[in-house]
């Protein structure tokens, strides 16, 4: 290899380099917000920064999560449908998998019309928590539907088609938040609490608990996916949900796909059938009339 070639190849190399990172910033997620400004209830004192640890394979996990909050990605303009999905990592309710259950999840959707917002969450099973499930994470889930109904005029987005899609312990998130009824708190100081809690629609991807999934007639209508190989109370388990939903005479459709186990999230190397749920996700938004603006016409 002569110099002139070496050099030639490093060059391109850069090129690609730059291409690739100019294509995934054109969805870039905006700064993120707090779900209470002021400081989260049951977290008072605790100012300690989160902590982001980095993989060999680049995928980033959060932990030490203080201050609750969304980072928005918003479709542009053009494609935008109207609709939004709050997006929750998973992580056994210890870290935060931001990254496949996460911000690439976003990025997909918001390159499709959805506006997608994540969700840090606090953590009820890290190392020395004192939160819970159900009086924290539970509370910050339904908050942040609170919070992107409230600026739906900012964001362009129809309250009424605001859901959310969560992944193993944000999956199960998703379930709880569903199963209440999130009435707003019409009489509350804050005009955020004004707003319903309860999202207009569901995904559950290989969600924990889910002998906990107890829907009712009014359950919003649900999209369910896991792996064949995954364990027992998801692979097989998430099957009697998809029953529970049907003898409840509520809607859901449920994939399952063979050969693969927990986990999978969305990444843009993923091969094969999995590689396409989110595909199957969006065709469900648009049976179901979740979606109303370009993308609900291709």
């Amino acid at each position: 290899m002569t110099a002139t070639t070496a050099v030639a190849r490093t060059l391109m190399k850069s090129l690609l380099f730059a291409f690739v990172f100019a294509a995934s910033s054109l969805f870039a997620a905006e700064a993120p917000i707090l779900l209470w400004p002021g400081g989260a209830p049951g977290s008072e004192g605790k100012t300690e920064p989160e902590k982001v640890t980095t993989s060999s394979g680049g995928e980033r996990t959060v932990t030490g999560v203080n201050a609750p909050s969304i980072t928005p990605f918003l479709p542009a303009k053009d494609k935008a449908s109207g609709a939004a999905v709050l997006v929750i990592p998973g992580g056994g309710h210890s870290k935060l998998c931001v990254d496949h259950e996460g911000d690439n999840v976003a990025r997909w959707l918001s390159d499709h019309g959805v506006a997608a917002f994540v969700l840090r969450y606090r953590l009820a099973r890290e190392s020395g928590s004192t939160y819970t499930i159900e009086g924290h994470a539970v509370p910050d889930t339904q908050r942040a539907i609170r919070l992107i109904r409230s600026r739906a005029a900012e964001w362009g987005i129809d309250p009424q088609r605001v859901g959310a899609i969560g992944f193993s312990a944000g999956g199960e998130l998703v379930a709880q938040a569903c199963m209440r009824p999130g009435d707003g708190k019409t009489d509350a100081a804050d005009p955020i609490e004004h707003e319903k809690a309860r999202p207009s629609f569901q995904g559950l991807i290989y969600p924990g608990r889910s002998g906990d999934i107890l829907p009712t007639p009014d359950a919003p209508p649900a999209f369910l996916a896991c792996g064949e190989k995954d364990r027992q109370d998801i692979a097989e388990g998430l099957a009697e949900v998809y029953l529970r939903f049907k003898r409840a005479g509520a809607s859901a459709e449920f994939h399952v796909y063979a050969g693969v186990g927990h986990g999978f999230g969305y990444r843009a190397t993923t091969k094969g059938p999995v590689a396409g749920w989110p595909d199957r996700f969006q065709e469900w938004l648009g049976e179901r009339g979740f979606l109303s603006g370009p993308q609900a016409r291709k």
